[in-house]
């Protein structure tokens, strides 16, 4: 059985050990979208040593009317390569590969103004109700991501990820709660993924076959009419179907949250079948806070991967103890 010292070796994302840092906001960018001197020294500090394999930087995004949040990075423009790949840079250097989240974050803008989804419903935790998105502007949306994600690959990173869960415009499309479209994106699970589909195809055709794509799926939404595991297990074949490399393990509306469990891997209930039906490397993240953790997880066979996230973030040298 692998432990957190194992490295991954069969899969395109090849890595020393099992352990992740996964995408956590820091707001350290500035109000344009732009790295800061803080941003990477946050990124220095946290992967100094090598001893986290994988990081994965921050959902950033892909176009202004997609973004977030006030101080979230930006990818949505060539002029922000350069920066990228001094992050990149320093990352390699500390021993680790990179990682890039990119994100539209439609109807959760933080704001609200301007918000656009699959339909005009309004979202769970914002309660913004977004303008309907036409085939045109669906379409837009998918060069948008096409062009980040080449921008990633431009800047020195080693993977793409696509960011389609915690209530975000993929999300949204993804669930039955926010999209009541009655066209070809909305329905049964097929249409309501086939935005994330596009997407993977036309990053797949901006980095060609061997630049590792990446997925965030929100599996599920924890709540009566939303998204189920069973919906998600069929999603997962269908991504792997269409070539994504990676699946990276999360919630749906409640974001990072389990809505009835805080033990360990807590996300374990969607990452474990998701496993059992895809031969790609699975990414679980949520609650693990010491290395006998998630070698027990590893050990039960829920993930490939482990990601520790707000361990990492109040303990930089969280990863250095625990791996050595």
């Amino acid at each position: 059985m692998p432990q957190l010292t194992t490295p991954l070796v069969d899969s395109k994302l090849k890595l020393h050990n099992r352990l992740v840092m996964p995408p956590m906001a820091t707001d350290k960018a500035d109000e344009d979208g732009k790295l800061t001197k803080a941003t990477l020294e946050y990124y220095k500090e946290k992967s100094l040593g090598g001893h986290i394999s994988l990081v994965i930087v921050e959902h950033s995004y892909i176009a202004l009317e997609g973004k977030a949040g006030e101080r979230q990075m930006s990818v949505a423009r060539d002029s922000d390569i350069e920066p990228l790949r001094e992050l990149a840079t320093i990352l390699h250097a500390n021993g680790s590969k990179a990682a890039m989240q990119i994100n539209h974050a439609g109807s959760k803008r933080k704001s609200g103004l301007g918000a656009v989804g699959p339909s005009a419903v309004a979202h769970p935790a914002t309660q913004t109700v977004p303008a309907t998105l036409s085939l045109l502007q669906i379409q837009k949306i998918i060069e948008q991501f096409q062009a980040s994600a080449l921008r990633t690959k431009k800047a020195g990173f080693d993977a793409v990820e696509i960011h389609a869960a915690h209530g975000f415009l993929l999300h949204q499309f993804y669930s039955p709660l926010t999209n009541h479209r009655t066209d070809e994106y909305g329905g049964g699970v097929y249409a309501r993924i086939r935005l994330h589909l596009q997407i993977i195809e036309a990053i797949r055709e901006a980095v060609g076959p061997g630049f590792p794509i990446m997925l965030r799926l929100g599996g599920s939404d924890y709540r009566t009419g939303g998204i189920a595991v069973e919906d998600s297990i069929v999603a997962a074949r269908e991504f792997e179907k269409a070539g994504l490399d990676l699946l990276d393990i999360s919630g749906g509306f409640l974001g990072f949250m389990h809505p009835t469990s805080h033990k360990p891997g807590y996300f374990s209930d969607i990452s474990l079948p998701i496993m059992q039906a895809v031969d790609i490397p699975v990414l679980v993240t949520g609650g693990v806070t010491t290395r006998q953790q998630a070698d027990d997880l590893l050990a039960r066979d829920v993930a490939d991967l482990i990601g520790v996230g707000r361990a990492i973030m109040k303990d930089s040298l969280w990863a250095q103890k625990a791996m050595t």
